[in-house]
């Protein structure tokens, strides 16, 4: 998968990096987002990750529901990059201010209901960041808006919230509170007397009188405001589903995000959304990957016990006796290619201890290349189970870093990473 030509192309307008939690998307976004303002296109990104580590990474002190410019950014022709954190409440504050009349937006934002609602009910987030999507799309303020999603158990739940917000809406118990208002009048007070004084009877003793007051009063409030959410999130999940949207599926090269990820692909593709492919990221390597697993143990464990390994002729010998083969020629860093040798014997020094300190210090980093050669093929075999049972989607790898991103210099290190080309090795 190459990403330069993605977002370079001025078609692509929105970018949604998507997967199981803690694979990186917020990272990556990021990095997509510096890497596409450096190359001149004008971009904001919305995080919706509660660590804040965006902000800091941006050199900004704090991120909120108000897209901020991003300093230090090289960029040419325009190129600017904004950045923003979802304030899940705020947006949900903003959309009652801006669909409902000043007295009605006043009792619904009052209501403690709505305050419990917009502060943390199921599935809110996922929403809030549909709608703040499609805020910032409307407002045509920036050529590219790259979106991390929420961090939800289940990364299928950031599409599938419009749908579960029209099933609560239209739910028969809302039906039910809404009834009494649109009868209106004396027979509204009569169903309200009779209808609901069982009901009412029943869930005030469950939940308590004054919550199901608090309930019903806000339900009557937002009567007229149902119908806005069912379309802007119709609305908006027609945008992803539109030319100009790409889907990035982020993943570690690990058995359970790569299982995630299996399941988003299928689900983007029923729902006919455009994926561009599948990012794998922190993928390990190895500078000596000619040393295998298996020969990197034995040479430690010789070592351990002042032998010498021949892996060529598949002999051992004790530490002093004549080497059978002429030394060949090789980098003195090269780990792959001194353990692939007969082990010349050591001149003799002066400290013994330093000796043994200097093939101990060896025989540990022999061990520590055995382990990563082991990752390695994990990360190997996980990635060719994906591929077979997914074979039409395109992948790039993300190597590893050594540290963490803090600063836009990792981001940038993270964008070359990126769009470098890279695909999975054979």
């Amino acid at each position: 998968m190459e990403l330069d030509p993605l977002i370079d192309d001025r078609g692509t307008r929105i970018i949604v990096c998507c997967g199981a939690g803690g694979v990186g998307k917020t990272t990556t976004a990021a990095a997509l987002g510096v890497r596409a303002a450096e190359r001149g296109r004008r971009v904001v990104v919305l995080t919706i990750d509660p660590a804040r580590r965006l902000a800091q990474s941006m050199g900004i002190d704090s991120l909120d529901n108000t897209p901020r410019k991003v300093d230090g950014i090289k960029g040419s022709d325009g190129g600017e990059l904004h950045a923003m954190m979802l304030d899940m409440k705020r947006t949900f504050d903003e959309i009652v201010e801006a669909h409902a009349e000043p007295e009605r937006a006043r009792a619904i934002l009052e209501n403690p209901f709505y305050q419990s609602l917009s502060a943390g009910f199921a599935g809110t987030q996922e929403y809030m960041a549909m709608e703040k999507l499609g805020q910032l799309r409307a407002r045509d303020e920036w050529d590219l808006i790259v979106v991390d999603t929420p961090p939800s158990r289940s990364a299928l739940d950031f599409l599938d919230a419009p749908k579960r917000l029209g099933s609560f809406l239209d739910g028969k118990f809302i039906k039910l509170l809404m009834a009494p208002a649109k009868v209106g009048g004396r027979a509204g007070m009569k169903f309200l007397n009779v209808g609901m004084s069982m009901m009412t009877g029943t869930l005030g003793k469950l939940l308590g009188g004054q919550f199901l007051k608090d309930v019903q009063t806000f339900v009557a409030a937002m009567d007229t405001m149902f119908g806005g959410f069912r379309t802007r999130a119709d609305a908006t999940y027609k945008l992803l589903q539109a030319p100009g949207t790409a889907f990035l599926v982020v993943a570690t090269p690990e058995r359970d995000a790569l299982r995630e990820a299996a399941y988003f692909v299928e689900r983007l593709a029923a729902e006919e959304m455009p994926l561009a492919g599948l990012v794998l990221n922190r993928v390990h390597g190895s500078g000596a990957a000619r040393l295998s697993a298996e020969r990197a143990r034995a040479a430690a464990e010789n070592l351990d016990e002042g032998r010498i390994v021949d892996q060529g002729g598949g002999k051992a010998g004790l530490g002093g006796s004549p080497a059978t083969e002429p030394e060949p020629e090789h980098e003195p860093n090269d780990l792959a290619t001194a353990a692939a040798h007969p082990v010349p014997e050591a001149a003799p020094t002066a400290d013994p201890a330093q000796e043994t300190d200097v093939r101990l210090l060896t025989a540990g980093l022999l061990r520590l290349h055995a382990e990563r050669m082991r990752v390695l093929a994990r990360e190997q075999r996980t990635r060719d189970r994906f591929t077979a049972l997914h074979p039409e989607v395109a992948v790039t790898e993300v190597a590893a870093l050594p540290g963490d991103v803090h600063d836009l210099a990792g981001l940038r290190a993270i964008g070359d990473r990126l769009t470098a080309g890279r695909t999975p090795s054979a």
